[in-house]
C-alpha cells in the first residue's frame, strides 16, 4: 500500500466497527460532532498547515455551504444529496473569490487572518439580517427520516455517512500531499519568493488550495445541518467553528494528514473527560482545550503526531546506541 494510507485504513475500520459494537447514543453522538469537525479542520489544514495560508474564517466556507443546502431543500424542494452537491459547489466557489481578492492583493500572514475573519463576519451579519436566509430565525428542516433525505433513524448510519466525507478527505489530502500540487504548496508556505524563482506559480497554487479547502469545508457544513436539522447565522458563521478548524490540526499535528482527525478526538475526548469528572462545569471544556493549546506550542509544536513521531525516533536511536555499546 502506498505511503500514509495504511494508518487512514486503520483508523477508518476502526471508526466503522464502532456503531457495531456501541450502542450509547452519547457515544455516537460524540463520534458524528468529532468527525464533522475533523472534515473542517481537513480544509483548513490543507491551506493552513501544508499551505501555511492561516486562516481565521473558515466560518464563512462552513456557513455557505449549510446555508446553500438549506435554503435549496427548503424554499425548493431540492433533494438534499443534490443541496448537499449544491453546498459544496458554493464552498468552493466563496473560497475561490476570497482567495482571488485576497491573494491577488498580495495579503499573506496576519492580514490574510483576518481578512478571512472580516468576510466570515460580514457573511454572519447578512444572514442574520436577511429574510432569504430567514433571518435570526434560521432555517428548520423538515423531519422526514430516509434515504433520499439523508435523514437516517440510527446515530450509526449517520456516523457511517460522515466517515465516507471524512474518508474523502483523508484521502484527498494523502493523495494532495504525494503529488507535485503537495509540493508546491510546501514550497509556498517556506518561502514564497524562492518557489516562485523555481518556476511555481504562486497565485494558482494557493487558489487551488482555497477552492479545495472551501468545499471540504462546506461539505461539513452540510453535515452539520443534515444532523441537527438547523441552521442560523450565529451557528454557521460563527467564531466557535473558525476556532475549532484551526485547533484540531495544531494539536494533532499541523500540516499533517492525520492531524486533524488526531487533534479533534483528542480534544473533544478531554473536553468531554472534564466535564464528566467537574459535574459539567460550564465553559470547562473550553479552559481544557486552551490549556492543551498552550501546552502543544510550548512542549510540542508539532502536534501530538509530531511528538510521537520525535519520541518513536528517540527511542530508535537509544536502541541504535545501545547495540553499538554492546558490541
Amino acid at each position: 500500500m502506498r505511503r500514509g494510507y495504511l494508518p487512514i485504513a486503520l483508523i477508518l475500520v476502526v471508526l466503522a466497527a464502532l456503531p457495531l459494537v456501541v450502542t450509547s447514543n452519547v457515544i455516537l453522538n460524540f463520534v458524528v460532532f468529532v468527525l464533522i469537525i475533523t472534515l473542517v479542520a481537513q480544509g483548513w489544514n490543507l491551506l493552513g498547515g501544508t499551505g501555511g495560508q492561516s486562516s481565521f474564517g473558515h466560518a464563512a466556507f462552513f456557513g455557505t455551504g449549510a446555508y446553500a443546502s438549506a435554503i435549496l431543500q427548503t424554499r425548493y424542494g431540492v433533494n438534499a444529496w443534490a443541496a448537499m452537491a449544491a453546498g459544496v459547489i458554493a464552498g468552493a466557489v466563496v473560497g475561490r473569490v476570497i482567495g482571488y481578492l485576497a491573494f491577488r492583493a498580495g495579503l499573506r500572514g496576519s492580514y490574510f487572518a483576518l481578512v478571512t475573519l472580516a468576510f466570515a463576519e460580514v457573511l454572519r451579519i447578512l444572514a442574520n439580517a436577511s429574510g432569504f436566509t430567514n433571518g435570526a430565525a434560521g432555517l428548520l428542516l423538515k423531519l422526514d427520516v430516509g434515504f433520499w433525505n439523508m435523514q437516517f433513524s440510527s446515530r450509526g448510519a449517520f456516523l457511517w455517512l460522515a466517515l465516507v466525507f471524512v474518508a474523502a478527505g483523508l484521502v484527498i489530502c494523502q493523495m494532495i500531499a504525494n503529488s507535485r500540487f503537495g509540493a508546491q504548496l510546501v514550497a509556498v508556505r517556506e518561502n514564497e519568493e524562492a518557489a516562485r524563482a523555481l518556476g511555481v506559480d504562486v497565485l494558482a497554487v494557493k487558489l487551488r488550495a482555497i477552492t479545495v479547502s472551501g468545499a471540504l469545508t462546506a461539505a461539513a457544513g452540510c453535515l452539520y445541518l443534515q444532523y441537527f436539522l438547523y441552521i442560523d447565522a450565529n451557528i454557521a458563521y460563527g467564531l466557535w467553528i473558525s476556532v475549532e478548524a484551526l485547533l484540531a490540526p495544531m494539536v494533532g499535528g499541523r500540516g499533517l494528514v492525520l492531524g486533524p482527525i488526531i487533534g479533534a478526538f483528542t480534544l473533544h475526548g478531554l473536553g468531554e473527560a472534564t466535564k464528566m469528572f467537574t459535574g459539567r462545569v460550564p465553559g470547562i471544556d473550553l479552559a481544557v482545550y486552551g490549556a492543551v493549546l498552550v501546552l502543544v506550542i510550548a512542549f510540542a509544536p508539532g502536534g501530538v503526531l509530531g511528538l510521537l513521531h520525535k519520541l518513536r525516533r528517540g527511542g530508535r536511536a537509544k536502541g541504535t546506541g545501545t547495540g553499538g555499546e554492546g558490541a
